[in-house]
């Protein structure tokens, strides 16, 4: 795993809270907050899988290739 599927898991789950507690108080800017935050975490994390699957494939390569 790395820092980018990281730091976007924890985006958003945090904003996932930010929403539920906004939901729950009646906080209309507080749940679009959330929603907003947790689509940049789900966007970052995609961003660090793609980045680990090519990394994977370059590993891959290598070992097929000799190297």
């Amino acid at each position: 795993m790395n820092k980018d599927q990281v730091k976007g898991r924890v985006k958003k789950a945090k904003g996932k809270i930010k929403e539920i507690a906004g939901k729950a108080v009646g906080n209309k800017d507080l749940e679009a907050r959330g929603k907003g935050e947790s689509a940049e975490g789900r966007i970052q994390t995609g961003y660090g899988d793609v980045k680990k699957d090519l990394g994977d494939l370059k590993d891959d390569i290598k070992k097929g290739a000799g190297g």
